[in-house]
């Protein structure tokens, strides 16, 4: 006798559980019949059609809203711009790197001595203050945006180059008084946060492509040198983190 299949079992438990299953997203795929049922591999590329690519959704907003990001994205831009030498910032997906990370816990200060009294220390001390990561950026970017308003009426994202540049450095220098944030340590930090976003790992939003480590001969994440240590040196194609998952 042919024994049922795991996906006529799962099917009639549906029904056994008066619906509960097939009436979700599991039941949409257990209702689903096909010729053969030991065959969920899908069907062969046609001679002379291409594999679709799958989509990168790890490029989507997780903390920043649509105007916030296009403000980020282009200041980031202008700190580290496209020359000759490659992509910049904006290319590279620095902002979606910062992105990800205001949304966990390095947003959060998650690892940070968070409790009053809160004293201004020393340079080399960095920020002394309860303020999270997050919420200076949102008022950082609130920020860019009023003193471009003011000084060029349009917002920051609408400025030519030189203009952002003129914002950016009032903010580096700190001649923009702010009252709520130091203008000039949120600058350290996009300015920070921007060389993270194109040298880390594209794990992490990124580094789009490694170009970021091709601009600097950089290997990225190999996991072994033994076959060239004894060789003449010559450029490696860099490698991620994702490229050491077997069977991927």
């Amino acid at each position: 006798m042919r024994e049922p299949s795991r996906r006529r079992f799962l099917a009639r438990s549906g029904i056994a559980l008066g619906g509960l299953v097939v009436g979700g997203a599991l039941g949409a795929l257990i209702g689903r019949e096909t010729g053969d049922e030991g065959d969920n591999t899908a069907p062969p590329a046609a001679d002379g059609e291409q594999q679709q690519i799958p989509a990168n959704f790890n490029r989507a907003l997780m903390h920043f809203s649509q105007d916030q990001f296009r403000i980020v994205d282009a200041a980031m831009e202008r700190i580290y711009p496209a020359d000759d030498s490659g992509p910049g910032a904006s290319l590279l997906g620095a902002a979606f790197f910062i992105d990800h990370q205001l949304a966990g816990e390095y947003g959060f200060n998650g690892r940070d001595y968070m409790s009053p009294p809160f004293y201004a220390g020393e340079k080399q001390q960095g920020y002394q203050g309860r303020l999270k990561r997050r919420e200076i950026y949102d008022i950082g970017i609130q920020e860019l945006e009023n003193y471009s308003l003011a000084a060029f009426d349009a917002g920051f994202a609408e400025l030519t180059g030189e203009q952002q540049d003129e914002v950016l450095q009032a903010f580096e220098s700190d001649s923009v008084g702010l009252t709520t944030i130091s203008a000039s340590a949120f600058f350290t930090m996009l300015r920070a946060n921007t060389l993270e976003g194109i040298y880390s790992d594209p794990l992490y939003g990124g580094n789009a492509n490694m170009d970021g480590w091709r601009m600097r001969d950089y290997p990225g994440n190999q996991m072994s040198y033994t076959t060239v240590i004894d060789q003449p040196f010559e450029v490696i194609e860099p490698s991620s983190l994702q490229q050491h998952m077997t069977g991927h």
